[in-house]
Order: C-alpha cells, then sequence, then structure tokens
C-alpha cells in the first residue's frame, strides 16, 4: 500500500516529532524532506528479511575495519535543521577516531539503504536518493528484493549501477572493499 507525501504549507521537526510521539509502536515511518512529510507503511517480513542480513554483514564489516558504527531503522537522522529521515540501514563514520556519543543526533553518514517496499518504492529512488546524495552521503543503495539487485548510487551519477553479480564497497581507500556476492546474498533469504 503506497502512501504518499502529506502536503502541508510546511512541516517542522516539531509537528514530525508530534506525529511520532503520537503512533503506537515504530510504523507507520514518519519522515521530514525539506518541509515535506514522507510516510510510509510497516515494511513487510521480506524487507525485514533483508534488512536484518544486510546489516548483519554491513555490521561486522564496518566494526572489524573501525570505520563508525552500523545502524538500522527506527533511528533519526537530521543531515539538515529541517530534515529527519529513518534509512533502513546507515553507517555513521569515526571522527578523530571516535564515535560520537549515542544520545549525539546523528548528523553525518557515510552509507544510507533503502531495501525497496511497495509502500516506498518512489521515495526510496527518488526523493531520499537526492536528499542523501546532495547532502554529503557519498554511497546511497536501493535494495530490490523483487528485482534480486542493488542500485549504486554516488553523488553526480545520473544512473544507478546495477548490480546483481558483486557488490563492493570501499568507503575508506586504506582498507580492504566490502565484497557481497549478491546472488548468494538473495538465495540465503528464501531459504
Amino acid at each position: 500500500m503506497a502512501m504518499p507525501v502529506v502536503h502541508r504549507d510546511r512541516w517542522t521537526v516539531e509537528d514530525l516529532e508530534q506525529l511520532i510521539e503520537g503512533r503506537d509502536g515504530h510504523t507507520p515511518r514518519y519522515e521530514l524532506v525539506d518541509g515535506d512529510l514522507l510516510v510510509t507503511p510497516a515494511p513487510s517480513n521480506r524487507h525485514q528479511a533483508i534488512l536484518v542480513e544486510l546489516f548483519v554483514l554491513i555490521r561486522e564489516y564496518v566494526k572489524h575495519h573501525r570505520l563508525g558504527k552500523a545502524y538500522v531503522s527506527p533511528c533519526t537522522v537530521a543531515l539538515t535543521p529541517d530534515s529527519r529521515f529513518e534509512p533502513d540501514l546507515f553507517v555513521i563514520p569515526r571522527v578523530a577516531g571516535r564515535l560520537p556519543p549515542l544520545d549525539a543526533l546523528i548528523t553525518r553518514i557515510m552509507l544510507a539503504a533503502e531495501v525497496v517496499s511497495s509502500g516506498s518504492a518512489r521515495h526510496d529512488r527518488i526523493t531520499k536518493r537526492k536528499f542523501f546524495l546532495g547532502n554529503g552521503v557519498p554511497d546511497y543503495w536501493v535494495v530490490d528484493g523483487e528485482a534480486q539487485i542493488f542500485e549504486v548510487w554516488k553523488p553526480g551519477d545520473d544512473r544507478a549501477a546495477l548490480v546483481d553479480d558483486r557488490l563492493i564497497w570501499q568507503p575508506v581507500p586504506s582498507v580492504p572493499a566490502f565484497e557481497l556476492d549478491v546472488r548468494q546474498f538473495f538465495a540465503s533469504i528464501e531459504d
């Protein structure tokens, strides 16, 4: 079930926080971009299975190489003062060798990944992509479980690199790359 952008003259961070505090549980997901409210329904079991498996792999890579910290939604990212997002998966970098305090507002990320759901495809592929890449996020992935591909975006890209064989992510040149056999990854979701 697709849920559209809810229009009002301009939504504020305070408006968003009231909606979040008033909901039961973690759904629907409310996000704010340039004064527009994005509303998406609860994710499917398949969405969550893909997200959890990817998170485990990314988390281990990031932790092993002491690059930062990996998170899954619900967890708020505020790249600009008037935006709030809950990316499905994201990685915050270490700064000067340290992680920000756990209670600090997250204002910088090195990877954002969204797993496509029927209710989020447009937001994931267009709205969020443009916002993240336009606000300092160097890597943005759209994970399409139906097509079994990763759409890999970097700032300035006109088109995504469609990866259906081997995904390679190297956030720091001095560290070995993260590598994922995409076919094997999606096969493991089905097992």
